[in-house]
């Protein structure tokens, strides 16, 4: 598995327009504009960061996985994101090394990535996201 850098780190906020106002208004971060990604309940917004960038998640249901994140955790860091050179490869290599995925094979996620997510089981605690572009 080739690990390029990391891609993003997604933070967990109860509103993306409140999120803006740190992330962007006050750090100077650029901020791109929100994508909704239906399937996982969630209206995003991306901030660049050198190669990287910051990823703001709020809930388009209280149902959804950040809001429940929000609810049990409250708001903050979500996860990490690598960027890697062939996601269906990385996985077949985690799955070999006996790490948990949550998902299988890639998902369709914001501004057209391919995206995985990990266990927090196999990985310390942390939700980790592979991220193909």
């Amino acid at each position: 598995m080739k690990i390029l850098h990391i891609d993003h780190i997604g933070v967990a906020v109860n509103s993306n327009a409140e999120g803006k106002t740190f992330w962007s208004d006050i750090l100077g971060l650029p901020y791109e504009g929100e994508e909704t990604v239906a399937e996982q309940k969630v209206t995003t917004a991306f901030m660049p960061v050198g190669e990287s960038e910051v990823e703001l998640l709020e809930s388009t249901e209280p149902g959804g996985p950040i809001g429940k994140f929000i609810e049990k955790k409250g708001q903050g860091v979500h996860h990490i994101a690598f960027r890697v050179e062939n996601i269906d490869q990385a996985l077949e290599e985690l799955k070999a090394k006996g790490i948990q995925l949550i998902d299988e094979t890639p998902r369709k996620g914001a501004g057209g990535a391919r995206i995985a997510f990990l266990h927090p089981k196999a990985t310390g605690g942390v939700l980790v996201e592979l991220c193909e572009r």
